[in-house]
């Protein structure tokens, strides 16, 4: 499929069109259009500094593109800030989970949205509650009083995307979930993405390095190099091994140029 234009679709959620992001004299983005189809999971991958990080702050309204429109929901949006990307349905989970350590499960369930029955908050709702969301999403962890600093990092990450989903957002933006992850925790994670296709009510774009586990789960694949997406394919018509020559050979070229004007 041709990467510099791409065709509306009923049912995409989220499109960008023609996004490109300059830092002073640096173009970190160039003439990128994506696509997010309802319910889907869409892998974003490529080398580090391909990119990646860049659009997802573009994405969630952490900073404008300097050209280019953002599409959702079939209407164009200009993002201000990630308050009002996250009140459109848009949640960024990124490495460092934004979780409070020192607070227990269910209170980083329902940070900055506690419920309060005057003058104090009620903590039996919330728990009961956060413990229902995660039993029904297929979260396993031993308690929801259990402060958050003593679950694995799967369990943490778990907790993060659970809150996300749980705060009614439609598009999750999920940044490096499987990092530093073993075996055990990444399947936990794979899982409940799986686990969110399958409800159909949440879309999803995943920015990893890990080819193979991003091909378990994805419906599309997305490949960024330098700025520009170079490669859109259903997962099932790629393989870690194509993906990874992709990479290798740029690798090679920026190699050889750097070796040409040395």
């Amino acid at each position: 499929m041709s990467t510099s234009e791409l065709s509306p679709h009923e049912d995409d959620v989220l499109r960008t069109e023609h996004i490109s992001k300059r830092y002073g004299a640096i173009t970190a983005l160039i003439d990128v259009n994506l696509r997010l189809a309802r319910g889907e999971v869409l892998g974003l991958i490529g080398d580090n500094g391909a990119g990646k990080s860049t659009l997802l702050k573009i994405l969630c309204g952490f900073q404008p593109p300097s050209e280019g429109r953002i599409v959702l929901n079939g209407q164009e949006v200009a993002f201000k800030s990630v308050d009002q990307a996250r009140a459109l349905g848009i949640e960024a989970v990124y490495q460092d989970l934004a979780l409070v350590n020192e607070l227990t499960v269910y209170h980083n369930m329902y940070l900055n949205r506690e419920y309060v029955r005057w003058p104090l908050l009620n903590n039996r709702k919330m728990k009961r509650e956060a413990a229902a969301h995660l039993a029904e999403m297929g979260v396993h962890i031993p308690s929801v009083s259990a402060p958050v600093a003593r679950l694995s990092g799967g369990q943490r990450q778990a907790i993060a995307v659970a809150r996300s989903v749980y705060s009614d957002a439609k598009i999750l933006l999920l940044d490096e979930p499987l990092a530093a992850m073993g075996v055990k925790e990444g399947a936990m994670i794979l899982d409940l993405v799986r686990d969110l296709k399958r409800r159909g009510d949440v879309s999803v774009i995943i920015i990893a390095h890990n080819y193979a586990q991003v091909l378990e789960v994805c419906d599309r694949v997305n490949l960024l190099q330098d700025g520009k997406i170079t490669l859109d394919k259903r997962a099932e018509e790629t393989s870690a091994q194509e993906l990874t020559e992709m990479v290798i050979a740029e690798f090679r070229k920026a190699l050889e140029e750097r070796q040409r004007s040395a």
